[in-house]
């Protein structure tokens, strides 16, 4: 993990891991001629815990004679706006710290205090979410050229004597014994059900799996990355085009993992990017229109042009969340469509699981359109203008009905036909001109319906994720 002379951040938070951690490196500082500094994010989410715990790693720098840098962020608001798990958000926000500093300072590698029970947690958080090689690898010792971790292979029994034996003092943090969160249930309850029960050194085998997967994950990679050069060519702006014809021989397995390279390539990362966008690739791909969109996470956009499909990164959001929450805690969306061409797209409204299938039809119209079903919604696309906006329910809101003339609010709407509250938030209402033209699923506005005149169409098809 590293070189004579080099210079190391360390992550300290102020918890026996990463303690432990600058103490054992600063005793083999000499050994390969490091040069250490402290590094601490203060997360402004425990007010009275986070001083304490920053005064305490302070304290510690001065013991040891070490650079300490210190900063607050308010992880809690960066949640809010980017929709981000607490957890996510939080380890977003260290390591752009981490990596600002170790830019602006000079330090050759960054450490964090990840230990074989951490990685043993997150394979089997990663198992329990249905996550494929790359989840049950866990976490990796090493990431890129900076980030190390040295304890990976420590468990936190060996810790603790560790720190216990040397009289080394720590701070707890309550939040770790807080079961509300997915990985303090893991470690609380499920790990130690699953030791007592099926196997007393289940921490071991988790750590051995992730081993194994990590190796096979490199050497599939490695071939993935050979067949997808052959597949292909860059464009302007960093554009990605894939050949149809030369992918479509392949196994599915590979498709995906071709699929997943360039969108990895193309993102910096595959945060956010679950099965299921890479299968709505796949699918449109396979069964979808010739020309054909799709709109990913990040602002990541993928479009079929006949036999070619480009991935690029969007210089303009595809989403405006507002961040503001539904009753009940959950949180709001809202997502911006644009006229592009304009050709068939998808719209993933992540929120919900759902997606929406956007295409346009030329007259004239024979068979009847009102026999779709609530799922599928006719317009006059003269009537439309774009962007279309899709968001949640908001208090207020109002439409006229189809087939109606006066406006109705839509909360009376939803009463009216007892539609169950969780529907109701789950519900998207299109926007065009900045008034309703469909509740997604159940009734679309009067001002938009299909007319005898109307030459041009645009279909919306409320689909499952």
């Amino acid at each position: 993990m590293f070189d004579p002379g080099d210079t190391v951040l360390v992550g300290v938070s102020g918890g026996p891991d990463s303690v432990a951690l600058v103490h054992a490196l600063r005793l083999l500082a000499s050994r390969f001629s490091l040069k250490l500094g402290i590094a601490h994010l203060d997360h402004c989410l425990r007010p009275e815990d986070s001083e304490r715990d920053a005064h305490f790693v302070s304290s510690l720098s001065k013991a040891l004679d070490l650079p300490f840098f210190l900063k607050k962020e308010d992880v809690r608001k960066r949640q809010q706006e980017t929709k981000e798990s607490l957890e996510e958000a939080a380890r977003h926000v260290r390591y752009a710290f981490f990596h600002d500093l170790a830019d602006q300072h000079g330090y050759t590698k960054i450490a964090t205090g990840h230990t074989a029970d951490d990685n043993a947690e997150v394979i089997l958080m990663n198992l329990l979410r249905g996550s494929g090689m790359t989840g049950l690898s866990g976490i990796p010792p090493k990431r890129g050229n900076k980030i190390v971790r040295p304890l990976i292979q420590a468990f936190r029994t060996d810790i603790l004597t560790f720190l216990s034996k040397r009289e080394i003092a720590f701070v707890t943090d309550a939040t770790n014994q807080d079961i509300r969160f997915l990985r303090n249930r893991v470690r609380h309850r499920l790990i130690p059900e699953l030791k007592s029960s099926f196997n007393p050194r289940i921490t071991e085998a988790l750590n051995r799996l992730g081993a194994i997967m990590r190796k096979e994950e490199a050497w599939i990679e490695d071939l993935v990355e050979k067949v997808a050069d052959a597949m292909l060519t860059e464009g302007e702006d960093g554009v990605m085009n894939l050949s149809v014809p030369l992918l479509e021989p392949e196994p599915d397995a590979l498709k995906q993992r071709v699929i997943r390279t360039i969108i990895k390539g193309i993102k910096g990362d595959l945060r956010r990017i679950s099965f299921e966008h890479i299968d709505a690739v796949l699918h449109l791909i396979k069964e979808g229109p010739p020309q054909g969109m799709l709109h990913l996470p990040d602002r990541v956009l993928v479009e079929r042009d006949l036999d070619i499909v480009r991935f690029s990164k969007q210089a303009q959001t595809l989403r405006a969340g507002k961040g503001q929450h539904l009753d009940g805690g959950n949180t709001a969306f809202e997502y911006i469509v644009f006229k592009s061409g304009f050709r068939p797209e998808t719209l993933f409204i992540r929120e919900t699981g759902m997606r929406i299938r956007f295409s346009k039809k030329e007259g004239p119209f024979a068979a009847d359109l009102t026999r779709c079903g609530q799922s599928v919604a006719f317009f006059d696309m003269n009537q439309i203008q774009f962007p279309v906006v899709v968001r949640s329910f908001r208090p207020g809101d109002r439409f006229v009905p189809l087939g109606m003339t006066g406006t109705q609010k839509v909360k009376t709407y939803f009463i009216n036909n007892k539609i169950p509250v969780p529907d109701r938030k789950r519900c998207p209402i299109l926007f065009s001109r900045g008034k309703i033209i469909w509740l997604a699923g159940f009734r679309q506005d009067d001002s938009v319906k299909v007319a005898p005149g109307t030459r041009t169409l645009l279909k919306a098809e409320l689909l499952p994720g």
